[in-house]
C-alpha cells in the first residue's frame, strides 16, 4: 500500500479508540507545554547581558525608545570594525606598560602602585572616548542635601565633582553598563586611577581585560562567602590605609536587573518572606557590612548612586534594549542616564548588628525604588520633600482620600530635584595620547639601544630624552653604561616580568637570576624615569591630598533622616502603592 494510504491507519482517533495513552502523551506535551518566548530567544547568538552576534529578528526597529537606526549597516560594520581597533590598541598599550612595569614592584612598591594607578587612568580615558565618539551619552546628576558643593558645574557646561577621596560606593545594577558611567564620574573627580571593581570570578581569565584586572587590584567573587570573606579581607587590607584615596564600588544586588535575576529576586523574597522591589532587585547585605566593617577606621562615608536610564518601557529590561550593537553599532544609545546621588557617614550605620544592617539596607533600596517610580513618571528624580509627601503612600490621612470610592491618592506632586546636565566626555584629544605614552618611550628607547640613532628620531629634544632614558635603562648606578642587555636576556626580562604579580614578587626575586633581576630593574627604572618625565607620576609616587569637603547640613528638616540613623533597627519602609 502507498504511502499515502498507511498515513490515516496511525490517525487520532485509533489511538482514541484503543485508549493507547503514548500518542495522546506526545500530543499533550506538544499542546501543553510550549517553549517559553525567554528560551526561544536564548540563542547561540545570544551571549548574555545585551550582547548578540547577531541582529535579533524580533527587534521592532519603531519601537526602541531612539528610534530607528541611524546607521546603515554597511556602516555599521565599519563602525564597529573602528570601535574594536581602537579599543584593542588601547587596551594592548596599556597591558603592555602593566607588564614593563611590573618588575617596579621590586623596585619601588609605592612607585609601583602609583604607576598601575596611572594606567587604571588611561582605561578610564579609553572607556571615555570611545563612548564619547562611538555612543555619545547625555548625564544628568542630582543629589540629596548631603551633597551640597559636590557636584559642580563648569562655565564649559561640564561636570565637576567633589566627592570624598575615600567611599565605598554602593548602586543599584541597572544595566551592565552601570560601572563606565561610575567610573566616569570618577574621572570627573580626578579618582579615576583609584578605582576598585568588585566582580565576578569567572571575569578573572578572560586574556588581556582580565589580566589588566588583576594589575588593578580589583577584587573577584566566586560567591561562596568561605572564599570571598578570604579574598576580600587580603584585599581590603592593602587598601585599608587612612591617607591613600581610594573609591570601592560595590553593587549589593550582586548582577544586573534581566527576567531572569527578577524571577529568582521573586522567590528569594517569598522564601524569607520579604517584599520583593518593583524596578530593582532585593540587596544582599553580607558583601557590603564585610568592606564597612573592615574599612570603618580609615573611611568616613558610603556614598549611595540611584541610577536610571531614560526610555526604557514599563515590564522591559535595559540590557535587551541598550545592548553594545544598540548604542555603539547603531547609534542608539539610552536618551539619558541619570543618577542621584546622596551619601551616609558610615559611623551612623548599624553595620555591628547582622539583622539590623539588613532592614537598614533593605530600607535604602526601598527608598531607591521610590525614586525610581517617580522617575518612570516624570523622568526626573525628586527633590527631597519627596520623602516626606510620599514614603508612607499606604498611610494617608482622610483628607488625601480624594479618589473615586475612597481610594488613596497622593497628596502633593513632588517636586523635580535640581539636576545637572552635561555629557559623557573627556577633557582633551592630548589624554586620549597619553595612553600610548610608556609603551612608545620604552620600545623607542630600545630601539635606539639595538642600533638605530636618537638624531633619526623625529621628535623635538629625541636625542636628549633618550640619552637619558639609556643611561637609566643601562646603568646600575650614578649614571654610568654598563653595556647592552643581549636580546636573550631581554626576552628572559619581559617574560619574567609578565609573570610576575602581586602575590609572587617576594618569591620570584629569590628564583630570578642575578643578571636578568637587574636587567629587570633597570627596564623598571626606564619605565619609572619615563612616567616621571611625562608628569603622569610623582617622584614620591602619585597621591593626591584629601580633598576638603564641606560638612553635611543639619537634617532638622530632613523627612528621612531618623531612617539613616542607629535608631533604625527593625522597622522597614513599605511599598507605594
Amino acid at each position: 500500500m502507498p504511502p499515502a494510504t498507511k498515513k490515516p491507519v496511525v490517525a487520532k482517533p485509533v489511538a482514541a479508540k484503543t485508549g493507547a495513552k503514548k500518542p495522546l502523551a506526545v500530543n499533550q506535551s506538544a499542546t501543553k507545554s510550549p517553549v517559553p518566548a525567554a528560551v526561544q530567544r536564548k540563542k547561540k547568538v545570544d551571549l548574555g547581558a545585551g550582547l548578540r552576534v547577531t541582529k535579533d529578528p524580533k527587534d521592532n526597529a519603531d519601537a526602541h525608545p531612539a528610534g530607528p537606526p541611524r546607521f546603515g549597516e554597511l556602516t555599521q560594520a565599519e563602525r564597529a570594525f573602528t570601535l574594536a581597533s581602537t579599543f584593542l590598541s588601547g587596551v594592548l598599550a596599556i597591558s603592555a606598560s602593566q607588564f614593563l612595569g611590573a618588575p617596579l614592584k621590586l623596585i619601588d612598591p609605592q612607585f609601583y602602585d602609583a604607576y598601575m594607578a596611572y594606567t587604571k587612568e588611561c582605561f578610564a580615558i579609553l572607556i571615555t572616548c570611545l563612548t564619547q565618539w562611538w555612543a555619545p551619552t547625555v548625564v544628568r546628576v542630582s543629589g540629596d542635601s548631603s551633597m551640597v558643593g559636590q557636584l559642580i558645574k563648569r562655565k564649559d557646561g561640564s561636570l565637576r565633582c567633589n566627592f570624598s577621596d575615600r567611599m565605598v560606593l554602593m548602586a543599584n545594577h541597572q544595566l551592565y553598563t552601570d560601572w563606565l558611567y561610575l567610573w566616569w564620574i570618577a574621572y570627573t573627580n580626578n579618582m579615576h586611577g583609584f578605582i576598585y571593581i568588585i566582580l565576578k570570578e569567572s571575569l578573572k581569565n578572560i586574556p588581556i581585560i582580565g589580566w589588566g584586572a588583576q594589575f588593578y587590584n580589583f577584587i573577584f567573587l566566586s560567591r561562596k562567602w568561605e572564599e570571598d570573606q578570604r579574598t576580600f579581607k587580603k584585599h581590603l587590607s592593602k587598601l585599608n590605609k587612612k591617607g591613600d584615596p581610594m573609591w570601592l564600588i560595590i553593587f549589593p544586588e550582586g548582577t544586573n536587573l534581566s527576567p531572569t535575576t527578577r524571577e529568582r529576586s521573586k522567590q528569594w523574597a517569598d522564601k524569607n518572606g520579604l517584599q520583593d522591589m518593583k524596578h530593582q532587585l532585593l540587596p544582599r547585605s553580607t558583601g557590603l557590612r564585610f568592606c564597612l566593617n573592615e574599612l570603618k577606621e580609615t573611611t568616613d562615608w558610603l556614598y549611595d548612586c540611584t541610577i536610571a536610564y531614560e526610555g526604557i518601557p514599563p515590564g522591559q529590561f535595559g540590557q535587551d534594549i541598550f545592548t553594545l550593537r544598540s548604542s555603539f553599532f547603531e547609534g542608539r544609545p539610552p536618551k539619558s542616564v541619570n543618577m542621584h546621588w546622596r551619601r551616609f557617614r558610615i559611623s551612623d550605620i548599624p553595620y555591628e548588628n547582622t539583622h539590623a544592617f539588613e532592614v537598614w539596607l533593605r530600607n535604602r533600596w526601598r527608598e531607591k525604588d521610590y525614586m525610581l517610580e517617580y522617575f518612570s513618571r516624570h523622568t526626573r528624580f525628586p527633590a527631597e520633600d519627596f520623602w516626606k509627601n510620599h514614603l508612607d503612600m499606604d498611610t494617608k490621612s482622610e483628607s488625601s482620600r480624594g479618589g473615586p470610592n475612597g481610594s488613596r491618592t497622593i497628596r502633593t506632586v513632588a517636586r523635580p530635584a535640581v539636576q545637572i546636565e552635561t555629557e559623557v566626555k573627556s577633557g582633551n584629544w592630548n589624554e586620549f595620547v597619553k595612553i600610548f605614552a610608556p609603551i612608545t618611550s620604552v620600545m623607542m628607547a630600545l630601539t635606539v639601544a639595538y642600533g638605530a640613532s636618537p638624531e633619526d628620531l623625529p621628535i623635538p629634544g629625541g636625542k636628549e630624552f633618550f640619552e637619558q632614558h639609556l643611561k637609566t635603562l643601562l646603568g646600575q648606578g650614578g649614571g654610568e653604561v654598563k653595556g647592552l642587555p643581549s636580546p636573550d636576556q631581554l626576552e628572559r626580562m619581559i617574560e619574567g616580568a609578565a609573570k610576575m604579580g602581586a602575590a609572587q614578587a617576594a618569591e620570584g626575586q629569590k628564583q630570578i637570576p642575578e643578571a636578568q633581576r637587574l636587567t629587570q630593574e633597570n627596564l623598571a627604572k626606564l619605565v619609572k624615569e619615563t612616567a616621571i618625565s611625562s608628569g603622569a607620576v610623582m617622584p614620591n609616587g602619585m597621591r593626591r591630598a584629601s580633598t576638603a569637603l564641606p560638612p553635611p547640613p543639619p537634617n532638622t528638616n530632613d523627612a528621612n533622616a531618623h531612617y539613616r540613623s542607629r535608631s533604625e533597627k527593625t522597622t522597614e519602609h513599605r511599598q507605594y502603592a
